[in-house]
């Protein structure tokens, strides 16, 4: 196998699988889309997917060769998987405070109304 992409492999087997859920992550929910949201949603993305090599690399590094090969895919996979859904899970959490927030704010009535008839 080409060192390069054994090196790269539990990425090139996940990418499907991280850009169906980079795609979820940026769609939904479909609003406020503006381009604070677009900049936050870039960047936690991009922040997943450097976290997600970043462990496949250092598990590569430090797998133990003694179980064979193919223990060091393996853990590349699970290392790498693993944070991809760290970064997001947590870029999920913030962005719905964040949103939360910004639709409280601007769903109050502007005139101090209790929304009841006058």
């Amino acid at each position: 196998m080409n060192p390069l992409v054994e090196l790269n492999l539990a990425l090139i087997l996940f990418l499907p699988w991280f850009t169906i859920l980079a795609v979820l992550f940026w769609k939904f929910p479909r609003a406020p889309r503006g381009w604070q949201r677009t900049l936050f949603d870039s960047t936690s993305l991009l922040l997943a997917m450097a976290a997600a090599a970043a462990g496949m690399y250092w598990s590569m590094e430090n797998a133990d060769p003694t179980f064979g090969h193919m223990w060091q895919q393996v853990l590349a996979t699970s290392v790498s998987y693993g944070l991809f859904l760290l970064v997001v899970t947590v870029a999920l959490i913030v962005r719905w405070r964040w949103l939360r927030g910004f639709s409280s704010s601007t769903t109050a009535p502007a005139n101090g109304a209790t929304g009841a008839l006058s």
